[in-house]
């Protein structure tokens, strides 16, 4: 495998934007976020140290061999590090779908919550990594920005297509082609994180809010409009109402996305730009409309029924968070049954059932239905093809565009 030279080291922009994802939000959304509010100061000083002095990795070599042996066949378990509260829980704290695995295939898994947040697990795993060491985990879920990073950096094992059959079949159209990974040569979904639309209709008159235009320019939301922190989901939403895709988005394509932003901020339109504590808000009425992440919706609405969302015509953006071997992984093909096995619908199914996340499993609806009727017919878990057809991603980024491009939302955002 040839030599890795690529530079990963962070700008303070950058540093910034992680520090503000990690503390309010992407990375600390809903579910999740109840349990690790607690260590969010502790885990960025240690993350972002080990990140932006180091960088991801340092520049240099790092040329590495990612094939391992495998040994599967003769030790029948695995080791898989998942975020805190993104599996199905039973009785006495068990994994129900975890023990069906275990319990068809002989397989044992060792299942963690060690991910807090993707930089502060990268800092663990990143010494193994770079060094071309087992990093001791056959399986690891991380955001789609750092798979992209880890992926290109060559510390991610190719996926054999032969033992993914339920994945390769069921995987939902609108996740089979990241620019960062072509043809999921890599990785599986998890969940699919969407951003949209949300608006309190106590707050608005009864007026339905639809559109970013609406947001940025219609007057009668002067003032109590909120933005995310989050650069891709901003701007990503600020461009498709442009006509722009953010599958191409150029430095230009940007830069005027920024400028109509600032241009409503200046003219006091947007109240602020927040994390998910933008909740509290739209529940009081204080923010009438705001961007919102889909994972929180649901809650609120089942809170509040004054609380609506809207799908924008013009599309709207999704995040995942995604399922990958790293180098060394001594159970390859252990780790690939089990992500087979999350998509079989009738596991999936439950997993979406617990997480409320968008599930990127086809032919899940069904067996929902049998778990929660509701929650089947919820467009933000089971988008129907026509939300889906909507569905953007913001494209993989070079270190230096988005060290630009941080730069330039940072000041927008007054971080």
């Amino acid at each position: 495998m040839e030599a890795r030279h690529e530079s990963e080291s962070l700008s303070p922009p950058q540093i910034a934007a992680i520090r503000r994802s990690m503390t309010s939000g992407r990375m600390a959304l809903t579910r999740r976020s109840l349990l690790r509010a607690g260590g969010a100061g502790a885990i960025a000083v240690g993350g972002l140290g080990a990140l932006g002095g180091c960088g991801i990795p340092p520049a240099g070599r790092t040329e590495v061999d990612n094939a391992s042996d495998d040994h599967s066949a003769e030790e029948k378990r695995l080791a898989f590090s998942n975020w805190t509260e993104y599996m199905d829980v039973g009785k006495g704290g068990r994994h129900p779908t975890l023990d069906a695995f275990q319990r068809r295939t002989g397989i044992k898994v060792k299942y963690t919550e060690d991910i807090n947040d993707n930089v502060e697990f990268f800092g663990k795993i990143k010494p193994q990594l770079a060094a071309g060491q087992d990093t001791g985990r056959d399986l690891i879920c991380v955001t789609d920005w750092l798979a992209a990073r880890m992926i290109r950096l060559g510390w991610i094992q190719p996926l054999d297509p032969a033992q993914l059959p339920h994945a390769y079949t069921n995987l939902g159209k609108p996740f089979r082609t990241p620019d960062w990974d072509p043809g999921r040569a890599h990785s599986y979904p998890w969940t699919g994180i969407p951003a949209v639309i949300a608006y309190n209709k106590k707050a608005t008159g009864g007026r339905k809010v639809t559109s970013v235009s609406q947001l940025l320019e219609d007057p009668g939301l002067k003032g109590r409009v909120g933005l995310l922190t989050e650069m891709r989901d901003t701007v990503g939403l600020t461009l498709l109402d442009m006509g722009k895709n953010p599958e191409t988005v150029t430095a230009d394509d940007y830069d005027a996305a920024i400028a109509r932003l600032q241009k409503a901020s200046d003219r006091g339109q947007v109240r602020r730009f927040t994390g998910n504590d933008y909740t509290g808000d739209l529940t009081k009425g204080d923010i009438a409309a705001c961007m919102a992440w889909a994972g929180d919706l649901i809650q609120l609405q089942s809170d509040n029924p004054e609380i609506e969302f809207a799908i924008p015509d013009a599309g709207y953006m999704t995040a995942t968070d995604n399922l990958l071997v790293p180098n060394k992984a001594r159970h390859k093909r252990n780790a690939e049954r089990l992500i087979d096995y999350f998509y079989e619908p009738k596991v999936a199914a439950k997993i979406a059932a617990y997480i409320n996340y968008v599930c990127p499993v086809d032919g899940v609806r069904e067996e929902l239905a049998k778990i929660d009727k509701t929650l089947a017919d919820n467009p933000l878990i089971l988008p129907d093809e026509e939300m889906a057809a909507k569905s953007h991603s913001f494209r993989s980024l070079s270190s230096n565009e988005e060290a630009a491009f941080e730069d330039k939302f940072a000041k927008l955002t007054g971080a």
